[in-house]
C-alpha cells in the first residue's frame, strides 16, 4: 500500500514538472515573439510544438497516475521512451560538435539566411560579415555576401563601412557567434541529458505503478 502510493505521488509529481515546464516553453516562446527577440516563425512554431507535445505527454501521465489507467500508462511509457532515444540522441550530438564542425553549421546557416536576417543578427551582436574572409563581401548573391553595415553600431553611419571600397573595422560575425555557440550547445547538450533521464526515471516509475495493485481495488476484479 505504501509503495503504491508513493510510486503514484512520484509519478504525478514528474508529471507535474513536465507540465511547468511545456507551460514556460510555450509561454518563452510567445514573449519572444511579441517583443520580437525573436522573429523567426520556424523557430517560434518549434519551440511552441515541443511544448504542446511535453504538455500532451504530462497528461497522459497525470491521467493515468490519478487514474491508474493501464493504457494511459502504456502509451505513456512507449512515448517517453521513445522522447528518451530522441533526446539522448540530440544531447549527445550537441557536446560531441567541434569548433571546425561549428563553423561549417554557421556557414550553412548564413548561405541559407536571407539579407533581412542577417541584417538584423549584424544589429543584434554588432558585427558586419560572416568571416574575415567574406566581410567585404557585399555583391547580392555573392556567395557568403552580407547586406548592408551603415545601421550596425561600429559602421557609425558610414555607408561605404565594411565594402569592397572601404576597409571594415568591424568585427566578423563569426567571432562574436564562436563563443556563444560553443556554450550554447554545451548547456544543450548538459540539459538535454539531464532531461533525457528524468524521462528513463519516468518510464520505470510508470512500468513499476502499471504492475502495482491498486489496494483499495476488490481483490475479487483481478480475478
Amino acid at each position: 500500500m505504501v509503495e503504491f502510493r508513493c510510486l503514484k505521488n512520484a509519478l504525478i509529481s514528474l508529471n507535474i514538472l513536465y507540465l511547468l515546464v511545456s507551460l514556460i516553453l510555450i509561454s518563452v516562446a510567445a514573449v519572444g515573439k511579441a517583443s520580437g527577440v525573436v522573429g523567426s516563425i520556424p523557430v517560434i512554431g518549434g519551440i511552441i510544438a515541443c511544448g504542446v507535445f511535453l504538455f500532451i505527454i504530462a497528461v497522459f501521465g497525470l491521467v493515468g497516475a490519478v487514474k491508474h489507467h493501464q493504457v494511459c500508462l502504456f502509451f505513456y511509457m512507449v512515448i517517453l521512451f521513445l522522447l528518451f532515444l530522441v533526446q539522448f540522441a540530440v544531447a549527445c550530438a550537441c557536446l560531441a560538435v567541434n569548433k571546425e564542425q561549428q563553423n561549417r553549421l554557421f556557414k550553412e546557416a548564413w548561405h541559407r539566411a536571407d539579407d533581412d536576417l542577417k541584417g538584423s543578427a549584424q544589429r543584434g551582436m554588432d558585427c558586419c560579415g560572416m568571416d574575415q574572409e567574406h566581410q567585404n563581401s557585399t555583391t547580392p548573391g555573392e556567395e557568403y555576401s552580407h547586406p548592408t553595415c551603415r545601421d550596425v553600431a561600429c559602421c557609425k553611419g558610414n555607408t561605404d563601412c565594411c565594402t569592397s571600397t572601404a576597409e571594415c573595422g568591424c568585427t566578423p560575425c563569426w567571432d562574436k557567434v564562436d563563443i556563444r555557440m560553443d556554450s550554447g550547445l554545451k548547456i544543450s547538450g548538459g540539459v538535454g541529458l539531464f532531461f533525457s533521464f528524468t524521462e528513463m526515471v519516468g518510464v520505470w516509475l510508470a512500468l513499476k505503478f502499471r504492475n502495482s495493485k491498486d489496494p483499495a481495488l476488490n481483490p475479487n476484479d483481478f480475478l
